[in-house]
Formats: structure tokens, sequence, C-alpha cells
């Protein structure tokens, strides 16, 4: 399967607090470029016979497969999940008080989380669990760590490159951004799918 890079489902011109410079850059060179790399590895994967390749040729590829896959994912859902500001639906208010607490106690907890990881790398995820049928906030060291299991319907890149040109060091400030900038019909659309499909 050849994978292809998604259209731009947000306007990088309306996003307030993040410059159209910024957005388009994360879109075109860390978005595009692991669509890219994964079709360049699994050419390579689909070329190998695995029957006579040495283990940490198969190893090193599958793993960056994996980083590759995973950065695609997220950042559609991260892409995704931006927009004009709004707030969440009735509906999935109820849903974050049922499995949080309340939104607020959801809101401080995703963006604590947002915050811990400025200056490091990561990603902090709204995931939907299949297995215990709920909502949960996860912190995502890099592409290779996610809950199994779990589909992510909100993500937040905590990586330098989504942040640095409009905000040098100042992750914080960003992590405020962003959770104004959040899309919620977005967000609510895919959390109605994944909770249907669950069912």
């Amino acid at each position: 399967m050849t994978y292809v890079v998604k259209p731009l489902p947000c306007d990088p011109s309306r996003i307030r607090g993040m410059s159209e410079r910024m957005i388009i850059s994360h879109y075109e060179n860390n978005y595009g470029g692991a669509v890219k790399r994964l079709n360049l590895i699994d050419e390579q994967l689909s070329g190998l016979d695995f029957a006579t390749a040495p283990g940490f040729l198969i190893n090193g590829l599958k793993r960056e497969q994996l980083i590759a896959t995973n950065s695609m994912i997220l950042h559609e859902v991260f892409f995704a999940g931006l927009g004009d500001e709004s707030e969440p639906d009735a509906t999935l208010k109820e849903a974050l008080t049922r499995d949080f607490g309340s939104y607020e106690r959801w809101r401080a907890e995703f963006v604590a989380m947002g915050k811990a990881l400025g200056g490091g790398s990561g990603w902090v995820l709204l995931t939907w669990s299949a297995r215990d049928r709920k909502l949960v906030n996860q912190w995502a060291p890099d592409h290779c760590h996610t809950l199994a299991g779990g589909v992510p319907i909100l993500a937040l890149d905590m990586y330098e490159h989504s942040y640095h040109i409009d905000y040098g060091a100042k992750a914080a400030n960003y992590v405020d951004v962003f959770m104004a900038a959040i899309n919620w019909p977005a967000v609510q659309r895919a959390s109605r799918e994944k909770e249907t499909d669950a069912r």
C-alpha cells in the first residue's frame, strides 16, 4: 500500500497564536516526511528475503516502520484537532466528566502533561481505550509508546518542531495556545466513531 499525504484539514492562516509558517513547516516537513519515509521503508521491506535477511536488518526496518507509521497517524490527529476556538459539546463534556471527574479536571491534567513535556519530546494524547471503555490521557515519550488498543482522538505534539519557530523555548505558551485552538467538533466526531466501533 502506498501512503499519501492527506490535505491539511485546518486553515493555517486562521489558527490564533500559531503562525502559518510554523504550521506549514510542521505539516510539510514532519508529517509529509513521515509519509514519504514510511513508503520508502515499506518498499525496502517488500523486497526483503526474510528467510535470509539478518536479524538486525529486519529489526531496524520494522522499528523504523513503527516510528514512521505512528508519526503519520499522530500528526493526522494533531492537525485535525486544530481550528477555530470552540468548546466540547454536552455529550463529550459528559464523557470527560464521567472519566475524569469533570471537564476542568481533564483539561488541567492534559495541560499539565503538555507543559511537563516542554523542552523534551513526545505527545500528549486524549485516547479512547476500547478495553476499558473510557477516555484516558496518555503520555507518549516518542512515536513507539502508545496505549495498546487505544485510539487517539486529540493529539498535542510536544516535539520542538511543533512550536520552536513561534515560541522558541516557551513550550508552556504553545500548550496554552493549542488548548484555545482545539477543533472540538472534529474531536467529537472522532470520539463518537470510536465509541460506536467499540459497541
